[in-house]
């Protein structure tokens, strides 16, 4: 494998990331707030000290209240003694504020997800039915068209997460000159290869989960094939997807009707009889890199016929958080993951690999903010 570069910092030396912290994830905590002015003094307390913490770089606490992912977050703290919000790896300031912003809002106590304004204003969007239903049209062509089809939109419904505005602004319909890499006949060719277990780590609820859901759907029409979703434990990255917003999902495609209530229907059926699974575990909110993925992963990915990995958050673990030359291979990077891998992701975040040899530098001349905006996609394929 090629040796790994460091990890992004929060501080000065990558712009975006020092944004982040210091403008994005601040107005995530006044955004929440806003959100939910029901909730109690000592909440909106609690967060505006997060707020405040974050802005001007305060020294990182731990968590104060116990909860079952306490000791994981606790053996992080610790490899980072003396860090502050903006001098510290990115991806462990971003996912822990995060999970800081969960015991703000006392979600362990309370079960109320501080998203839910978001997410439930996302359902009721006319175009994420409209997406859906012109998707699930995808008919009148063959299995191996079609699912190549249905790749593609997932990869653009990854561009509706609801943390990054610049994202939602490109739609959920990509066009061939966004797209960097496209691996998806070498994906479908695979797939339609064989057949047994195929894992789907998610990352958006709403668009992107629904886009998840048709592809689920087509990968189940093949006998001897079940799904895996790998979804978060706890709300994350303001869309990011837990179970209760699967069922929620499913539920408001039931109401919708149609061809969106047939979909829900058939997935709500493979969920009974176990070919549809939903797994939530704490390492997906974690600041743990791929490669450091608990032995039950392992396990569990290391007789896979394909594993899907949706969305930068993932992307990121999964190459490091680190700015590697744009054109070394995805294979090489990857070469650690026990099983085929298939990424989907809309570049919001520096990393990339697995890049043609001069494309970078040719987008660099074209749009500066190529690597960060949401613009542009990769359909990227290990076997």
């Amino acid at each position: 494998m090629a040796s790994r570069p460091p990890m992004i910092r929060a501080d000065h030396t990558n712009p975006f990331a020092h944004d982040t912290m210091l403008n994005r994830v601040p107005a995530t905590v006044r955004e929440t707030l806003a959100l939910n002015p029901d909730y109690p003094p000592p909440i909106q307390e609690s967060l505006k000290l997060l707020e405040s913490e974050i802005a001007s770089n305060a020294p990182i606490p731990m968590l104060h209240l116990l909860a079952p992912d306490y000791e994981s977050w606790d053996a992080s703290y610790a490899l980072r003694p003396g860090a502050t919000w903006h001098n510290v790896d990115w991806f462990f300031a971003e996912t822990f504020f995060y999970r800081h912003l969960i015991q703000a809002v006392r979600w362990w106590e309370t079960g109320h997800d501080p998203f839910t304004p978001k997410k439930t204003a996302e359902l009721g969007s006319g175009a994420l039915w409209s997406l859906l239903e012109g998707v699930l049209a995808l008919k009148d062509m063959s299995p191996n068209e079609r699912l190549h089809s249905l790749l593609h939109a997932d990869l653009w419904g990854n561009r509706i997460d609801l943390s990054f505005a610049a994202s939602l602004e490109h739609g959920a319909q990509g066009s061939h000159d966004d797209l960097l890499s496209d691996d998806a006949p070498k994906a479908v060719d695979h797939l339609m290869g064989r057949s047994g277990a195929i894992h789907l780590i998610a990352d958006n609820t709403g668009t992107e989960l629904a886009m998840d859901f048709v592809l689920a759907d087509a990968l189940l029409e093949r006998p001897g094939n079940n799904v895996i979703f790998h979804l978060k434990m706890h709300p994350t990255f303001v869309s990011d997807a837990i179970v209760a917003d699967a069922h929620i999902l499913l539920g408001a495609m039931r109401e919708q009707g149609g061809t969106c209530a047939n979909l829900a229907h058939r997935l709500g059926a493979a969920l009974e009889n176990g070919r549809l699974r939903f797994a939530p575990d704490f390492f997906w909110n974690s600041a743990y890199l791929l490669w450091d993925m608990p032995a039950r992963f392992g396990r569990i990915f290391r007789d896979a016929t394909l594993v899907i990995i949706k969305g930068d958050a993932n992307y990121r673990r999964m190459v490091g958080d680190a700015l590697w030359p744009a054109d070394t291979s995805f294979a090489d990077v990857t070469a650690y993951f026990p099983a085929p891998l298939l990424a989907l992701r809309t570049l919001k975040s520096d990393p990339v690999v697995g890049l043609a040899s001069g494309l970078a530098e040719k987008l660099d001349g074209l749009d500066a903010q190529w690597r960060v905006n949401g613009r542009r996609g990769v359909i990227q394929f290990k076997p």
